[in-house]
Order: structure tokens, then sequence, then C-alpha cells
């Protein structure tokens, strides 16, 4: 008997040991319905399967700015970010101001996030320009879409004479085909949800932005992306569409280890193909892309991508 008890107490004082040696990493994400939540859930999935002694787990929060707050504290080992919020924390800006500068670095750049302004037939709106005295809905109050869509109509010198609306995305597409605005905003991965919807229901129009507006924002914000969506992206597109991009980013804290960090990244990327079975936006996660982050690399990240890429 006391040789049984032994032994069991033996093996329970090795597993207990072993869960205590395993790295357990903690991913902050959004709410349960968004975007951020599904990659982060497929991410931590990726890093329980392909990752040695490494529990992963995809927690819910509020979002990007909680996100680089409990990442720079310690309290999450990784977490996702609009491309924007990641770099206003880095250098202490917009809601970090108080905080200051945040001891961040980033991973990956995930995926695009566009800036989408929808408006339809009978509007009269074909053009940036010919938004003055018309109702947008500018997307939720205090979103990154409002921020972004402000900042853009600003640009083109309407902003002041617009009727703004902050509705949700539903919201907005309900609000436009119902003609009680004549434009929305959207800020996701395109195709996204709600445009198709609209796109179903009326003949949905995509205003495109001129360039020399998309490079004259990006001097002053340069974080942000020009981004084409292609033709066909939605069914009755016929014309690329130019628009700005907010991308989604994986980061994580600057005193984060290097190799469990390169362990993190080398868990995602050499498994790209099952993680894009978990969402039509994961797919287009890529190496390609993965280094356009708009603060500097964490070294762990970077090591990787350097072998890959042959460096």
């Amino acid at each position: 008997m006391f040789k049984k008890v032994f032994i069991a107490s033996a093996l329970c004082a090795t597993l207990v040991t072993s869960a205590m040696a395993a790295d357990r990493v903690s991913i902050g994400t959004g709410g349960t319905g968004g975007l951020f939540y599904v990659i982060g859930a497929g991410i931590s999935e990726s890093i329980n399967k392909h990752m040695d002694n490494a529990t992963a787990r995809a927690e819910v929060t509020g979002a990007s700015v909680e996100n680089n707050h409990r990442v720079a504290a310690g309290q999450m080992t990784l977490g996702l970010s609009s491309s924007s919020t990641l770099y206003e924390a880095k250098n202490g800006q917009g809601p970090f101001k108080v905080s200051g500068p945040l001891d961040v670095a980033g991973i990956a750049y995930l995926y695009p996030a566009v800036l989408q302004i929808a408006t339809k037939s009978g509007t009269g709106v074909n053009s940036f320009e010919e938004l003055k005295g018309k109702r947008v809905s500018m997307g939720p109050p205090g979103s990154n879409a409002a921020v972004l869509a402000t900042r853009l109509l600003q640009e083109y010198g309407v902003f002041k004479d617009i009727t703004p609306r902050f509705l949700s995305y539903n919201e907005g597409v309900k609000a436009l085909i119902n003609g009680q605005v004549d434009a929305t905003v959207v800020l996701a991965g395109a195709p996204t949800a709600s445009l198709i919807d609209l796109d179903s229901q009326t003949e949905m129009k995509l205003l495109s932005a001129k360039i020399e507006k998309l490079e004259s924002l990006i001097q002053k914000y340069p974080f942000y992306q020009a981004y084409s969506l292609p033709v066909g992206t939605y069914p009755d597109q016929t014309a690329p569409v130019t628009m700005i991009n907010d991308p989604a980013i994986l980061f994580t804290s600057g005193k984060e280890d290097q190799s469990t960090v390169y362990n993190i990244t080398k868990a995602i990327f050499d498994n790209l193909d099952e993680l894009g079975q978990i969402h039509p936006q994961a797919k287009a996660i890529s190496l390609k892309t993965a280094k356009y982050t708009p603060i500097a690399l964490h070294p762990g990240a970077k090591k990787y991508f350097d072998e890959v890429s042959g460096k």
C-alpha cells in the first residue's frame, strides 16, 4: 500500500511540475462576436498543436486599447490590435497620452481592415466631394471606423459639411436602405457581411479615394496603408476601389523572451494552411505581408522571418 501511495504521489508531482514548466500563452482578442476573437482562437489552436510545452488560450477583452495595456503590463503574452492603436501605444499618443509610451513590439501583420464607404443609386453621391451636405453613418461611436472616416473626410474638406450619425455597421446599412442616411462606413476585411447584405438588396456603390489624398493622409498618420479592393470583391463591383487600410496586427511585450516569441511565430507561420481554415479572412495571413507592422518587430519574430526569407 505504501509503495502504491508513493508511486501515485510521485506521478502527481511530475504532472504538476510539467504543467508549471509549460509556457502559458494568453492572447488578448476582443468580443466573442468579433473577428479578433475568432483569429485569436485559431492562433491559440496553432500554438497548442505545434509548440512544445505550451498552453495557449484566447481571452475575451475590450480589444485594441485594452490589449495594448495588458500585454505591456505582462498580464497577457500576445494581443491583437489595429495598426493605428498599436502605433499610438508605442508612441504614447491618442488614448495612451496619460499612460505614456508602452513597451510593445510587433509579431506580424495579420490581415487588412479596409475602410469601405458605401452608398446607393439615387443618393446623388458618386465621389467624396459629393458627400457635402449629406448624412453619413460613421460607424459605432468611438470606433476606429469613426476615427478613420473622420480623418479621410477632413482630408477631402467635407467633414464639417456632413451630418454624421454613429451607428453599428448593420444599423448603418439598414439606414441607407431605408433612406435615413446617404452613405455608410464599414471598417473590416472585405468582403464583409453587412455590405454583402447591402449589395444584395440595392445597387450599392463603393466610393474610391484619390491616391494623392491617401498619400497626404498617410504622411500625417503613418500607421495607415493604401489598399485596393479588386474587381468582384462584391458581386456588383465592376471597378477597383482604392481605400485606406488599418490592418490587424499580432503583437507582444518588448520584454517577452526571444525564444518564446520565435517559437510562437514559427508555430503560426509554419502552419498557415491550418489557420486559414478557421475563417475566410484568416486566408489573408501571409509570410509576404507579415513583416509590415507599424512598429519594430520583436527580435524573436524578426529572427524567424529572416530565416524563412533566406537572409
